[in-house]
């Protein structure tokens, strides 16, 4: 079911998947606005407010217990250590953070994503609404969501993504228009999408969109080779959403590549290095500042003044600390520099072996 668009109703079709079959959730939800009237520009024209039969509930009761279904059923698709994405904007999110939490839902962030080209509040009796909120949330407590902090870190020129994303709206040629009128009123940007999946999926992880409209989620899936799964009711917005998707062009794998956490690549110990003679027995390894000396083993072990043990336990013994990382605290010495062990095990791992 794979890379295919569903039309009908989220909650029925939803119910057709099988449990863990989904590594993400990304939805975007009815935001149940209450729109009351129309809504014009100071020079009279009328702004195309969201005003679908798909986005009115009778009451919040109504609403909660929408929220609560598809909400339970996203849980029930989602992997052990799946997690979801709900974007809304203050008319909802409140009400559908409650109750993901009330289902057992765990929530990593929130994140504003900050508009750098908002609409402007024509009526000039509030703020402008600038920013929607997003709450990352994985399926339970116990579950080890996937993120790629490494990646994020250097997106962001190498300093902590932060938790306020200024992404502007949807506009100019992104935006999908039929005979010059927008396809689809709530279009996200593909940059929002963009960082959502790079940053908490990995290549051919199944997505699932429960209220896929135009097909942002679907277009981003194809470029960074993402799988998914969109349900719409709309059988137009189906038909907008499968067009756009198709004139998709997946990045090269070689571009799809994205920096590593350490913490996520192959585990190498030590001794694979001695095997492999990227390291040889009798090699000397010392610290940064040349206080400590240690002697490889065949066998992957260090001596160290008479006393044997791993590149960590040395390392601990030699500064009288409980714990230390091998990797980074001892060099070996090539062509006149010290080298940190940690740049070996990487060339370990370019080799393709692990």
């Amino acid at each position: 079911m794979q890379d295919q668009i569903i039309i009908g109703d989220c909650l029925a079709e939803m119910a057709k998947l099988p449990d863990a079959s989904v590594d993400l959730v990304f939805a975007d939800p009815p935001y149940n606005l209450q729109l009351s009237g129309e809504l014009h520009r100071p020079d009279g024209s009328e702004v195309a407010a969201v005003n679908d039969a798909w986005d009115r509930f009778d009451s919040f009761a109504e609403y909660d217990r929408f929220t609560r279904a598809w909400l339970a059923e996203a849980r029930r698709v989602l992997k052990p250590n799946g997690a979801l994405w709900v974007i809304g904007t203050y008319h909802n999110i409140f009400r559908v953070g409650a109750a993901l939490q009330d289902l057992g839902y765990w929530i990593q962030n929130d994140i504003v994503w900050r508009k750098a080209n908002p609409m402007p509040n024509f009526r000039g009796t509030r703020f402008t609404n600038a920013h929607e909120t997003l709450i990352w949330a994985a399926k339970s407590a116990q579950s080890r969501v996937r993120f790629n902090y490494r990646a994020m870190k250097t997106a962001n020129e190498d300093v902590q993504m932060r938790s306020d994303w200024v992404i502007p709206i949807c506009s100019g040629t992104e935006r999908v228009k039929i005979d010059g009128v927008k396809a689809h009123p709530t279009q996200k940007p593909e940059s929002l999408l963009y960082r959502v999946l790079l940053s908490t999926t990995v290549e051919d992880d199944v997505v699932l969109d429960p209220f896929f409209g135009s097909g942002t989620t679907g277009a981003v899936a194809r470029l960074l080779n993402r799988r998914f799964i969109g349900i719409e009711q709309d059988a137009h917005y189906a038909d907008v959403a499968r067009a756009r998707i198709a004139r998709v062009k997946p990045l090269a794998p070689q571009d799809r590549i994205v920096t590593e956490d350490a913490r996520a690549a192959p585990r190498v110990p030590f001794g694979a290095l001695v095997e492999a003679g990227l390291l040889r027995p009798g090699a000397t390894l010392t610290d940064m500042k040349r206080r400590y000396r240690a002697r490889v083993r065949a066998d992957g072990s260090l001596m160290m003044n008479g006393r044997s043990g791993s590149i960590h336990q040395l390392g601990a013994a030699a500064q009288g600390l409980p714990s230390c990382n091998g990797w980074t605290f001892w060099h070996i010495e090539k062509r006149g520099d010290l080298v940190p062990l940690d740049s070996v095990r990487t060339a370990y791992r370019q080799r393709g072996v692990v």
